[in-house]
């Protein structure tokens, strides 16, 4: 029998940021007083960098080389216990995803994130460090910015972080916001072009590379979202698709969100409760996902889902790569006693492309 679960789920809502973003990829900016910068700032995802058929595209997530310019940059972010892995790559560039959660008060997650696009000769292209999700400090960007920037490019961490101290104190300063833009500021050097805001956190152009077709697979372990919704529509889930890319189960408590590329899932999150009883799992993933977890790909879905159900009997969470697949679990404890526990999980499979919202 289904139960419900009295631990709220933590909704992603990918709808408001991406409306965000496109707000303010359209509104004229208005800078502030000691900020200087380009006059419109960088469109995410740059203009035309998905617009190609596929080029040679893989899908299947690699830890991160030693070695080389994805070794030095993410590095500094490892030793500080964030999770880094090449989630995509084709035959013009690679795509590398960096994550880590942070915990509130109440014990929920709330990812910052780093993206970063290097070409075929090993270079860093683009670099995308968004604002974290929830409160949180005005530092975080330039702390995860500073030290992967300058382990490629020395004097390019001081600058961001001279830069964003600035811009913030500038922005407390002042205690206004303009009428008709969002704040922000960017700056030039001899590596790369950046800009900054509070909204999307900091976007590096390099100057002297590009990628003109950005990598955008996920074939290896994900299926397509229409093959998906009838299972999900079987399992108590509220889906009307297309277009709708999100899903609730309310006696659950659960959701299901997904981004695509046209009809391709690309990533998805989702949230399910888990109750150990007499050491047995009382609430079964067949209750919300019948025909198990038809938007993975066949050749990933058993070990991905047997990762997941041990995370469930453990209550406990998991960051890493799963048959090559990236698979990120944040667990909330909620009664525990002796063997027995209630949890509940939030699942991501997959990282979505690069410069896309959600992150």
């Amino acid at each position: 029998m289904s139960r419900p679960f009295s631990m709220p789920a933590r909704r992603y809502r990918p709808v408001v940021r991406t409306t965000l973003t496109a707000l303010l990829i359209m509104i004229a900016p208005l800078a502030l007083s000691g900020c200087t910068g380009p006059d419109e700032p960088p469109s995410l995802p740059p203009a035309g960098v998905y617009e190609h058929d596929a080029a040679g595209e893989d899908s299947r997530a690699e830890p991160i080389p030693a070695d080389g310019t994805a070794g030095a940059l993410t590095r500094p972010l490892r030793q500080a216990g964030w999770f880094c892995a090449q989630v995509r790559a084709n035959a013009d560039g690679r795509a590398l995803w960096c994550r880590i959660g942070l915990r509130d008060e109440a014990d929920t997650v709330y990812p910052q994130v780093a993206q970063f696009l290097l070409d075929r000769d090993d270079r860093l292209a683009w670099a995308w460090f968004p604002s974290p999700q929830g409160n949180h400090e005005d530092d975080q960007v330039a702390e995860a910015a500073a030290p992967a920037l300058t382990a490629i490019w020395p004097e390019a961490g001081d600058r961001v972080r001279q830069e964003i101290d600035d811009f913030d104190r500038d922005l407390h300063t002042h205690g206004t916001r303009p009428s008709d833009g969002v704040p922000r500021t960017g700056w030039s050097d001899t590596h790369a072009d950046y800009g900054y805001d509070r909204h999307n956190g900091l976007v590096v152009t390099a100057r002297d590379t590009s990628v003109r077709r950005w990598p955008f697979g996920s074939a290896h372990y994900a299926t397509s979202m229409s093959s998906a919704v009838d299972d999900l529509l079987a399992g108590g889930y509220d889906c009307f698709y297309p277009p709708q890319q999100s899903c609730d189960r309310t006696r659950s408590n659960g959701y299901f969100r997904v981004t695509l590329r046209g009809d391709q899932i690309v990533s998805a999150w989702f949230g399910i409760g888990s109750v150990i009883e007499s050491g047995r799992q009382r609430h079964l993933l067949g209750e919300e996902f019948p025909h198990g977890l038809t938007f993975l790909a066949e050749a990933v879905r058993p070990q991905v889902t047997e990762r997941i159900e041990q995370c469930r009997r453990s209550g406990t969470g998991f960051t890493g790569i799963v048959a090559g697949t990236v698979v990120i679990i944040d667990a909330r404890r909620g009664a525990v006693d002796g063997d027995d526990l209630v949890a509940y999980l939030d699942i991501q499979i997959g990282a979505p492309l690069a410069a896309t919202l959600p992150t």
